[in-house]
Protein backbone atom coordinates (compact mmCIF):
# COMPACT_ATOMS: atom_id res chain seq x y z
CA UNK A 1 0.00 0.00 0.00
CA UNK A 2 1.56 3.24 -1.50
CA UNK A 3 1.84 6.09 1.41
CA UNK A 4 0.73 9.33 -0.81
CA UNK A 5 3.15 12.54 -0.08
CA UNK A 6 2.38 15.94 -0.22
CA UNK A 7 4.98 17.96 -2.30
CA UNK A 8 6.33 20.72 0.39
CA UNK A 9 10.37 20.24 0.04
CA UNK A 10 12.69 23.26 -1.17
CA UNK A 11 16.45 23.28 -2.36
CA UNK A 12 16.93 24.02 1.87
CA UNK A 13 14.64 21.07 3.26
CA UNK A 14 16.75 19.09 0.42
CA UNK A 15 19.42 20.09 2.13
CA UNK A 16 18.72 18.79 5.41
CA UNK A 17 18.66 15.34 3.83
CA UNK A 18 22.95 15.99 3.55
CA UNK A 19 22.52 16.26 -0.32
CA UNK A 20 22.55 20.10 -1.06
CA UNK A 21 26.75 19.32 -2.14
CA UNK A 22 25.27 17.08 -4.71
CA UNK A 23 22.90 20.67 -6.02
CA UNK A 24 25.61 21.92 -8.87
CA UNK A 25 25.85 18.35 -10.44
CA UNK A 26 22.45 17.64 -11.11
CA UNK A 27 20.64 21.15 -11.69
CA UNK A 28 20.80 20.93 -15.31
CA UNK A 29 19.49 17.27 -15.66
CA UNK A 30 16.80 16.72 -17.37
CA UNK A 31 14.71 13.30 -15.47
CA UNK A 32 12.32 11.10 -17.43
CA UNK A 33 11.36 8.20 -14.60
CA UNK A 34 9.52 5.68 -17.03
CA UNK A 35 7.22 3.28 -15.16
CA UNK A 36 4.37 0.85 -16.24
CA UNK A 37 1.13 2.51 -14.00
CA UNK A 38 0.78 5.09 -12.01
CA UNK A 39 -1.76 3.38 -9.75
CA UNK A 40 -1.32 2.51 -5.83
CA UNK A 41 1.19 0.49 -5.05
CA UNK A 42 4.88 0.43 -3.48
CA UNK A 43 6.84 1.18 -7.13
CA UNK A 44 4.46 3.79 -7.75
CA UNK A 45 5.02 5.13 -4.10
CA UNK A 46 9.14 5.02 -4.77
CA UNK A 47 8.65 6.85 -8.18
CA UNK A 48 6.75 9.86 -5.83
CA UNK A 49 9.28 9.46 -3.43
CA UNK A 50 12.27 10.20 -6.08
CA UNK A 51 9.73 13.19 -7.88
CA UNK A 52 9.63 14.71 -4.04
CA UNK A 53 13.77 13.95 -3.61
CA UNK A 54 14.81 15.63 -6.94
CA UNK A 55 12.60 18.16 -8.39
CA UNK A 56 14.50 20.87 -6.09
CA UNK A 57 17.68 19.67 -7.79
CA UNK A 58 17.03 19.33 -11.17
CA UNK A 59 16.18 21.41 -13.97
CA UNK A 60 12.82 19.08 -14.80
CA UNK A 61 11.32 15.96 -14.37
CA UNK A 62 8.73 14.24 -16.47
CA UNK A 63 7.31 11.21 -15.87
CA UNK A 64 5.59 8.50 -17.78
CA UNK A 65 3.30 5.15 -17.65
CA UNK A 66 0.07 3.83 -18.67
CA UNK A 67 -1.46 6.70 -16.10
CA UNK A 68 -3.43 5.60 -12.58
CA UNK A 69 -4.68 7.71 -10.14
CA UNK A 70 -1.20 9.26 -8.62
CA UNK A 71 -1.50 10.85 -12.06
CA UNK A 72 -2.83 13.69 -9.79
CA UNK A 73 -0.16 13.45 -7.40
CA UNK A 74 2.24 14.11 -9.84
CA UNK A 75 0.04 17.26 -11.20
CA UNK A 76 0.13 18.41 -7.61
CA UNK A 77 3.83 18.43 -7.37
CA UNK A 78 4.07 20.45 -11.06
CA UNK A 79 5.35 16.92 -12.82
CA UNK A 80 4.24 16.40 -16.24
CA UNK A 81 2.96 13.04 -16.80
CA UNK A 82 3.06 11.42 -20.28
CA UNK A 83 0.61 8.19 -20.92
CA UNK A 84 1.94 5.58 -22.97
CA UNK A 85 0.07 2.41 -24.32
CA UNK A 86 0.64 -0.16 -20.90
CA UNK A 87 4.06 -1.55 -21.56
CA UNK A 88 3.02 -5.29 -20.57
CA UNK A 89 1.45 -5.40 -23.74
CA UNK A 90 3.30 -8.01 -26.30
CA UNK A 91 0.51 -6.46 -29.48
CA UNK A 92 3.13 -5.28 -32.07
CA UNK A 93 1.45 -2.35 -33.10
CA UNK A 94 1.01 -0.60 -29.35
CA UNK A 95 5.00 -1.83 -29.40
CA UNK A 96 5.28 0.59 -32.21
CA UNK A 97 3.40 2.97 -30.67
CA UNK A 98 4.88 2.96 -27.20
CA UNK A 99 8.48 2.99 -28.99
CA UNK A 100 7.72 6.20 -30.92
CA UNK A 101 6.19 8.02 -28.30
CA UNK A 102 8.89 7.22 -26.24
CA UNK A 103 11.77 8.56 -28.76
CA UNK A 104 9.18 11.49 -29.04
CA UNK A 105 8.92 12.33 -25.12
CA UNK A 106 12.74 11.82 -24.56
CA UNK A 107 13.18 14.65 -27.77
CA UNK A 108 10.62 17.08 -26.83
CA UNK A 109 11.90 17.02 -22.80
CA UNK A 110 15.64 17.14 -23.75
CA UNK A 111 15.85 14.21 -21.30
CA UNK A 112 19.19 13.23 -20.13
CA UNK A 113 18.43 10.82 -17.84
CA UNK A 114 16.14 8.13 -17.75
CA UNK A 115 15.40 5.92 -14.74
CA UNK A 116 12.82 3.14 -15.37
CA UNK A 117 11.02 1.16 -12.88
CA UNK A 118 9.41 -1.93 -14.79
CA UNK A 119 11.80 -4.49 -16.70
CA UNK A 120 9.75 -3.90 -19.97
CA UNK A 121 10.42 0.06 -19.63
CA UNK A 122 13.97 -0.68 -19.42
CA UNK A 123 13.77 -3.04 -22.44
CA UNK A 124 12.37 -0.15 -24.61
CA UNK A 125 15.05 1.93 -23.41
CA UNK A 126 17.10 -0.71 -24.14
CA UNK A 127 15.55 -1.77 -28.11
CA UNK A 128 15.73 2.07 -29.16
CA UNK A 129 19.00 2.78 -27.74
CA UNK A 130 18.44 5.81 -26.00
CA UNK A 131 21.18 5.02 -23.36
CA UNK A 132 24.02 6.00 -26.09
CA UNK A 133 22.28 9.56 -25.32
CA UNK A 134 20.97 9.54 -21.70
CA UNK A 135 22.47 8.42 -18.40
CA UNK A 136 20.18 5.30 -18.21
CA UNK A 137 19.49 4.03 -14.16
CA UNK A 138 16.76 1.04 -13.67
CA UNK A 139 15.57 0.41 -9.99
CA UNK A 140 14.35 -3.63 -9.81
CA UNK A 141 11.56 -3.59 -7.43
CA UNK A 142 11.05 -7.40 -6.93
CA UNK A 143 12.78 -10.75 -7.22
CA UNK A 144 11.52 -12.73 -10.92
CA UNK A 145 12.67 -16.13 -12.16
CA UNK A 146 11.12 -15.96 -15.84
CA UNK A 147 11.99 -13.59 -19.15
CA UNK A 148 15.62 -14.80 -18.17
CA UNK A 149 16.71 -13.12 -21.97
CA UNK A 150 14.93 -10.41 -21.81
CA UNK A 151 15.67 -9.18 -18.66
CA UNK A 152 19.42 -9.33 -19.38
CA UNK A 153 19.05 -7.31 -22.43
CA UNK A 154 17.23 -5.20 -20.78
CA UNK A 155 19.58 -3.84 -17.89
CA UNK A 156 22.78 -4.73 -19.18
CA UNK A 157 23.27 -0.92 -19.85
CA UNK A 158 21.64 -0.09 -17.30
CA UNK A 159 22.87 1.51 -13.28
CA UNK A 160 20.66 -1.20 -11.12
CA UNK A 161 19.11 -0.21 -8.42
CA UNK A 162 17.69 -2.94 -6.14
CA UNK A 163 15.84 -2.44 -3.25
CA UNK A 164 17.11 -4.42 -1.34
CA UNK A 165 19.67 -7.50 -0.99
CA UNK A 166 17.54 -10.21 -1.64
CA UNK A 167 16.75 -8.34 -5.19
CA UNK A 168 20.13 -7.86 -6.04
CA UNK A 169 21.17 -11.52 -5.15
CA UNK A 170 18.05 -12.93 -7.77
CA UNK A 171 19.91 -10.16 -10.51
CA UNK A 172 22.90 -11.56 -9.93
CA UNK A 173 22.29 -15.10 -9.17
CA UNK A 174 19.53 -15.82 -11.56
CA UNK A 175 19.99 -13.37 -14.42
CA UNK A 176 23.64 -13.06 -14.36
CA UNK A 177 23.99 -9.53 -13.97
CA UNK A 178 27.04 -8.53 -12.91
CA UNK A 179 27.36 -7.35 -9.24
CA UNK A 180 29.83 -4.55 -9.60
CA UNK A 181 26.31 -2.96 -11.55
CA UNK A 182 24.22 -3.14 -9.06
CA UNK A 183 23.90 -0.63 -6.13
CA UNK A 184 21.33 -1.21 -2.84
CA UNK A 185 18.62 1.27 -1.96
CA UNK A 186 16.32 0.16 0.76
CA UNK A 187 12.87 1.61 0.47
CA UNK A 188 11.62 3.81 3.10
CA UNK A 189 9.07 6.05 4.34
CA UNK A 190 8.65 9.15 6.29
CA UNK A 191 8.45 9.34 10.10
CA UNK A 192 4.96 9.97 11.31
CA UNK A 193 5.18 13.06 13.14
CA UNK A 194 1.15 13.96 12.36
CA UNK A 195 -1.38 13.87 15.09
CA UNK A 196 -3.17 10.81 14.23
CA UNK A 197 -6.94 11.47 12.92
CA UNK A 198 -9.16 8.87 14.86
CA UNK A 199 -10.70 7.10 12.59
CA UNK A 200 -14.42 6.16 13.96
CA UNK A 201 -14.67 2.24 12.86
CA UNK A 202 -11.41 1.69 14.95
CA UNK A 203 -12.60 3.78 17.87
CA UNK A 204 -15.84 2.42 17.87
CA UNK A 205 -13.92 -1.22 17.75
CA UNK A 206 -11.71 0.13 20.28
CA UNK A 207 -14.78 0.96 22.62
CA UNK A 208 -15.68 -2.45 22.79
CA UNK A 209 -12.02 -3.68 23.66
CA UNK A 210 -11.48 -5.70 20.86
CA UNK A 211 -8.34 -6.48 19.86
CA UNK A 212 -7.45 -4.84 16.36
CA UNK A 213 -4.79 -6.82 13.70
CA UNK A 214 -4.68 -5.73 10.18
CA UNK A 215 -3.46 -6.29 6.88
CA UNK A 216 -2.44 -3.48 4.71
CA UNK A 217 -1.90 -4.08 0.53
CA UNK A 218 -3.48 -4.60 -2.89
CA UNK A 219 -6.06 -7.44 -2.46
CA UNK A 220 -4.49 -9.51 -5.55
CA UNK A 221 -2.81 -12.77 -5.36
CA UNK A 222 0.18 -11.14 -4.18
CA UNK A 223 -0.12 -10.42 -0.89
CA UNK A 224 -1.81 -13.60 0.11
CA UNK A 225 -4.59 -12.16 1.49
CA UNK A 226 -6.79 -15.40 1.27
CA UNK A 227 -4.50 -17.08 3.56
CA UNK A 228 -5.05 -14.08 6.19
CA UNK A 229 -8.60 -14.71 6.15
CA UNK A 230 -8.29 -18.32 6.07
CA UNK A 231 -6.38 -17.71 9.58
CA UNK A 232 -8.98 -15.86 11.51
CA UNK A 233 -11.65 -18.61 12.73
CA UNK A 234 -8.85 -20.34 14.29
CA UNK A 235 -7.81 -17.29 16.30
CA UNK A 236 -11.41 -16.42 16.72
CA UNK A 237 -11.37 -19.99 18.54
CA UNK A 238 -9.07 -18.83 21.79
CA UNK A 239 -9.79 -15.08 21.55
CA UNK A 240 -13.27 -13.68 20.16
CA UNK A 241 -12.39 -10.40 20.91
CA UNK A 242 -10.47 -10.13 17.79
CA UNK A 243 -11.38 -8.33 15.26
CA UNK A 244 -9.47 -8.13 11.74
CA UNK A 245 -8.92 -4.80 9.22
CA UNK A 246 -8.32 -5.32 5.45
CA UNK A 247 -6.33 -1.91 3.81
CA UNK A 248 -6.59 -1.61 0.52
CA UNK A 249 -8.01 -2.14 -3.04
CA UNK A 250 -7.83 -4.99 -5.80
CA UNK A 251 -9.12 -7.10 -8.06
CA UNK A 252 -9.90 -9.78 -5.56
CA UNK A 253 -11.99 -7.73 -3.32
CA UNK A 254 -14.89 -9.47 -3.86
CA UNK A 255 -13.25 -12.92 -4.09
CA UNK A 256 -11.89 -11.89 -0.33
CA UNK A 257 -15.69 -10.85 0.67
CA UNK A 258 -16.91 -13.73 -0.14
CA UNK A 259 -14.63 -15.85 1.68
CA UNK A 260 -15.38 -14.38 4.69
CA UNK A 261 -19.24 -15.14 3.97
CA UNK A 262 -18.26 -19.13 3.72
CA UNK A 263 -16.05 -19.03 6.95
CA UNK A 264 -19.10 -17.29 8.04
CA UNK A 265 -16.51 -14.47 10.17
CA UNK A 266 -18.08 -11.76 7.77
CA UNK A 267 -18.97 -9.75 10.47
CA UNK A 268 -15.75 -10.11 12.31
CA UNK A 269 -13.86 -8.21 9.06
CA UNK A 270 -13.84 -4.93 8.24
CA UNK A 271 -12.71 -4.14 4.86
CA UNK A 272 -11.62 -0.33 5.07
CA UNK A 273 -10.52 -0.08 1.06
CA UNK A 274 -8.08 1.90 -0.33
CA UNK A 275 -6.64 4.73 2.43
CA UNK A 276 -3.98 7.88 1.81
CA UNK A 277 -3.35 7.82 5.09
CA UNK A 278 -1.53 4.69 6.16
CA UNK A 279 0.49 5.44 9.08
CA UNK A 280 -2.30 7.13 10.73
CA UNK A 281 -4.23 3.88 10.29
CA UNK A 282 -1.75 1.26 11.50
CA UNK A 283 -1.05 3.85 14.51
CA UNK A 284 -4.47 3.18 15.78
CA UNK A 285 -4.06 -1.12 15.55
CA UNK A 286 -2.78 -3.58 17.77
CA UNK A 287 -0.76 -5.82 14.84
CA UNK A 288 0.16 -5.93 11.68
CA UNK A 289 -0.11 -8.85 9.48
CA UNK A 290 2.12 -9.58 6.07
CA UNK A 291 0.91 -12.29 4.36
CA UNK A 292 2.61 -11.69 0.96
CA UNK A 293 3.10 -14.39 -1.34
CA UNK A 294 6.12 -12.75 -3.22
CA UNK A 295 8.17 -9.26 -2.36
CA UNK A 296 10.84 -6.75 -3.08
CA UNK A 297 11.50 -4.74 0.01
CA UNK A 298 7.98 -4.70 0.72
CA UNK A 299 6.87 -0.96 2.88
CA UNK A 300 4.14 -2.26 5.36
CA UNK A 301 6.56 -3.21 7.59
CA UNK A 302 8.21 -0.57 7.02
CA UNK A 303 5.36 1.51 7.59
CA UNK A 304 3.73 -0.21 11.08
CA UNK A 305 7.92 0.41 12.25
CA UNK A 306 7.92 3.98 11.75
CA UNK A 307 4.69 3.87 14.41
CA UNK A 308 6.10 1.88 16.51
CA UNK A 309 3.88 -1.23 15.80
CA UNK A 310 5.02 -4.55 15.41
CA UNK A 311 4.00 -7.30 12.66
CA UNK A 312 3.64 -11.33 11.69
CA UNK A 313 5.00 -11.49 8.27
CA UNK A 314 6.00 -14.14 5.65
CA UNK A 315 9.56 -14.83 5.28
CA UNK A 316 9.79 -13.93 1.66
CA UNK A 317 11.92 -12.22 -0.80
CA UNK A 318 13.37 -9.27 1.36
CA UNK A 319 10.92 -9.03 4.39
CA UNK A 320 13.68 -10.44 6.64
CA UNK A 321 16.09 -7.94 5.56
CA UNK A 322 13.68 -5.44 7.40
CA UNK A 323 11.77 -8.00 9.99
CA UNK A 324 14.30 -9.34 12.75
CA UNK A 325 12.38 -12.25 14.01
CA UNK A 326 11.88 -12.37 17.53
CA UNK A 327 13.56 -9.38 17.55
CA UNK A 328 11.39 -6.81 15.73
CA UNK A 329 8.41 -8.95 14.72
CA UNK A 330 7.86 -12.82 13.32
CA UNK A 331 8.67 -14.80 10.40
CA UNK A 332 6.43 -17.14 9.55
CA UNK A 333 6.31 -19.00 5.89
CA UNK A 334 4.30 -18.61 3.31
CA UNK A 335 0.91 -20.07 2.41
CA UNK A 336 0.45 -21.11 6.07
CA UNK A 337 -2.78 -19.83 7.69
CA UNK A 338 -2.07 -21.82 10.57
CA UNK A 339 1.59 -20.28 11.37
CA UNK A 340 -0.98 -16.71 11.02
CA UNK A 341 -2.96 -18.02 13.49
CA UNK A 342 -0.96 -19.12 15.66
CA UNK A 343 1.81 -15.98 16.12
CA UNK A 344 -1.29 -13.79 16.34
CA UNK A 345 -2.65 -15.71 18.96
CA UNK A 346 0.98 -15.47 20.75
CA UNK A 347 1.15 -12.09 19.88
CA UNK A 348 -2.46 -11.46 21.50
CA UNK A 349 -1.49 -13.57 24.72
CA UNK A 350 1.91 -12.12 25.47
CA UNK A 351 1.55 -8.54 25.63
CA UNK A 352 4.94 -7.95 27.13
CA UNK A 353 6.72 -9.62 24.16
CA UNK A 354 4.97 -7.98 21.59
CA UNK A 355 6.23 -4.16 23.17
CA UNK A 356 9.44 -5.17 22.91
CA UNK A 357 9.37 -6.06 19.62
CA UNK A 358 7.65 -2.51 18.91
CA UNK A 359 10.14 -0.48 20.42
CA UNK A 360 12.75 -2.93 18.63
CA UNK A 361 10.31 -1.66 15.35
CA UNK A 362 10.83 1.80 16.13
CA UNK A 363 14.48 1.79 17.21
CA UNK A 364 15.02 -0.38 13.60
CA UNK A 365 12.90 2.06 11.21
CA UNK A 366 15.06 4.94 12.72
CA UNK A 367 18.41 3.33 11.99
CA UNK A 368 18.05 1.71 8.95
CA UNK A 369 14.81 2.83 6.93
CA UNK A 370 14.56 6.82 7.51
CA UNK A 371 13.62 9.17 4.32
CA UNK A 372 16.44 10.56 4.50
CA UNK A 373 19.03 8.10 4.29
CA UNK A 374 16.65 6.77 1.35
CA UNK A 375 17.25 10.45 -0.23
CA UNK A 376 21.41 10.52 0.49
CA UNK A 377 21.55 7.04 -1.41
CA UNK A 378 19.72 7.83 -4.37
CA UNK A 379 21.67 11.11 -5.25
CA UNK A 380 24.89 9.44 -3.74
CA UNK A 381 24.44 7.18 -6.81
CA UNK A 382 23.38 9.59 -9.57
CA UNK A 383 26.47 12.02 -8.28
CA UNK A 384 28.36 9.09 -9.07
CA UNK A 385 27.11 7.68 -12.51
CA UNK A 386 25.88 10.49 -14.16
Amino acid sequence: MAVCFMFNASKESIKSFGVGEYMMELENQNILFFTRTMQLGGTENVVLQLCEIFKPLVNKIVVCSCGGVNVKKLASMGIRHYTLPDIESKSPSIILDVCAKLEKIVSKENITLIHTHHRMAAFYVAVLGLYKKCAFFSTAHNTFYNKKALTQFSYKHSNLIACGDMVKKNLVDFYSIPEKQIDVIHNAVKPFKEDIISDCTIRELHNQEYFLVGNVGRLSEQKGMVYFIKAIPEVLKKHDNARFLIVGSGEDEEKLKRLTETLDIKNKVIFLGYRNDIQNIISQLDLLVLSSLWEGLPLTPIEAFSVGKTIVATAVDGTPEIVEDGVSGILIEPKNSKAIAEKIVFMIENSDERLKMEKAAKKRFEQEFSFEKFAEKYVEVYKKKI
